[in-house]
């Protein structure tokens, strides 16, 4: 292990037979005020999520940049499907332009990212961030609406690269779970905040209301661009980078950690820091990560994020105030059950901050799979029982839609909505990080992308059977994390990736290689 062994410092046995240090440190004001800041590209990203659904089914809104869309919820019952009235791929669209764009974006952020820090990629993001509200605030058409859209996702590109990097290096190696999962908390509170703010404008008489749903994205905007002036960068960037003597990233490291005996660590970091100067970032890293020592992280990179998007939890945050009118809620009253939504998922997933490392990584990705899949399965049978083509389904129905709704909301909020972040951006080792998390950002916008660019056509073509399908996927990741997800709970970040030479399939794979994760 880089540095050896330090006196004063607890030391376990741990694999192969390697001792891995217990780094000295606690949870200082310093680094919980860094990552609350960071978590705001967070709060963004779910306001963002949480708005568009709002908005899209607003009569007002829709009239002036849907107008198909609100002629056919004007029809009499019978002459459009209860399942197609919003079906339209412009309405679409405007909500997928936003991953389209992130997607994109992702690749220049993994860059920058890597070459000029985390707190410059932050920057970057909240700049694009406050033009895109401005733009979506004032817009006068369609187009405008998608470049705003357009806008955000560049931001969301930047941000969703940095913000998780960041919360992962910052944080003490105990509680890296419980800080990583703010930025899924961070989510959440901000989809919860466009749902009681679309609740609020839609009151609004003048059908104006949907602008101040849309410009309101500039207040956490705002915080971000201007925190992220102010915000340290994580030791794990200053050393990569070379910015910084060894004597200076001790002084930060003293500061994060709240002690004077950081040794350990920083002897870790630069060990991890010399394997990642042999790939420089950029091409060379993307090249790298599919050698033969990546390949698990790589799996995961790609499986995990794919994963979370076919549990069918955009769909919910999306369209759910569609799909509560779909069942037959009033307006008013659809926006007012997403709130009820935004609560469930902002409190599970603060239950999973509390939780995921006492219990770990693979129990609650495994109870959350399981409680979603029976969630989906009882919200298909009612609505297949009860929602005909025509008209609506009895009160009682609809509000036994809304609880089970909510049940998957909790199981998500508390196992694959945080950890689908958590973990990836915590199993790469320093030299194809950026990378790696570059990886999960892109499939991550490219299926939120291509499920919320095809759910509304999927719902007027399966109707119920699309919760089904979604169930069907939960079974496929809960057995997957049952088989091939090593626990990562406890473990220095820098010595993570000495796990996968001990799983039982994994180190099939590694076997041979150099210790991967910076541990020597």
């Amino acid at each position: 292990m880089a540095g050896g062994v330090h006196k004063n410092h607890e030391t376990t046995p741990t694999y192969e037979g390697r001792i891995t240090t217990k780094y000295e440190g606690r949870i200082t004001a310093f680094v919980v005020l860094s990552c609350i800041t960071a978590a705001m590209g967070g709060v963004i990203f779910g306001y963002d999520i949480g708005v568009s659904g709002g908005v899209t089914s607003m009569e007002p809104f829709l009239k002036k940049f849907f107008p198909a869309v609100y002629k056919r919820m004007q029809e009499e019952a019978g002459e459009v499907s209860n399942y197609c009235k919003f079906d339209s791929q412009l309405l679409t669209a405007f909500t997928s332009s936003l991953y389209v764009a992130g997607l994109v974006a992702t690749l220049l952020a993994s860059r920058i990212t890597g070459g000029a820090g985390r707190r410059t990629s932050m920057l970057l993001g909240g700049a694009a961030f406050v033009a895109g509200t401005a733009v979506g605030g004032a817009a006068i058409d369609v187009y405008m609406l998608i470049l705003s859209r357009l806008l955000l996702g560049v931001g969301l590109g930047f941000a969703n690269q940095a913000v998780p990097l960041y919360l992962s290096e910052m944080a003490p190696p105990q509680y890296r779970g419980a800080f990583n999962n703010s930025f899924q908390f961070s989510i959440g509170l901000g989809a919860l905040s466009a749902s009681l703010i679309n609740y609020g404008t839609e009151k609004i008489k003048g059908g104006w209301g949907w602008r101040v749903s849309l410009a309101l994205a500039a207040v956490p905007a705002a915080l971000l661009t201007l925190g992220a002036l102010f915000l340290p960068e994580t030791p794990n960037s200053l050393i990569q980078q070379g910015k910084a003597d060894r004597r200076n990233v001790a002084n930060l490291l003293q500061r994060i950690r709240g002690c004077e005996d950081v040794g350990a660590e920083l002897d870790d970091l630069i060990a991890a820091s010399d394997a990642a100067a042999k790939i420089p970032p950029g091409r060379r890293q993307f090249e790298a990560i599919a050698r033969r020592e990546y390949r698990p992280q790589l799996v995961m990179a790609v499986l995990i994020p794919f994963f979370q998007q076919v549990t069918g939890i955009n769909v919910i945050a999306f369209y759910a105030p569609i799909l509560f009118r779909t069942v037959g809620l009033a307006e008013g009253a659809s926006l007012l059950s997403a709130v009820v939504t935004g609560v469930v998922g902002a409190g599970s997933t603060f239950i999973a901050m509390m939780a995921v490392d006492r219990l770990g990584r693979r129990a609650l990705l495994m109870i959350g799979g399981i409680q979603m899949f029976a969630a989906q399965v009882i919200v298909g049978g009612v609505i297949a029982a009860k929602l005909g083509d025509e008209g609506g389904m009895s009160e009682g129905y609809a509000y036994l839609v809304l609880v089970m709704i909510g049940v998957y909301v909790a199981g998500f909020g508390w196992s694959w909505g945080p950890l689908g972040w958590l973990v990836p951006s915590e199993i790469f080792p320093l030299e194809v990080r950026t990378a790696g998390q570059s990886i999960t950002v892109a499939v991550s916008f490219l299926f939120t992308c291509v499920v919320a660019q095809t759910f509304l056509a999927m719902l007027c073509r399966l109707k119920a059977g699309i919760f089904f399908f979604f169930g069907g996927w939960l079974l496929v990741m809960t057995a997957f994390v049952y088989l091939l997800l090593p626990e990562t709970k406890n473990l220095p970040i820098e010595q993570i990736g000495l796990v996968w030479r001990e799983h039982w399939f994994w180190k099939r794979i590694v076997a041979g290689g150099d210790p991967v994760g910076g541990a020597k």
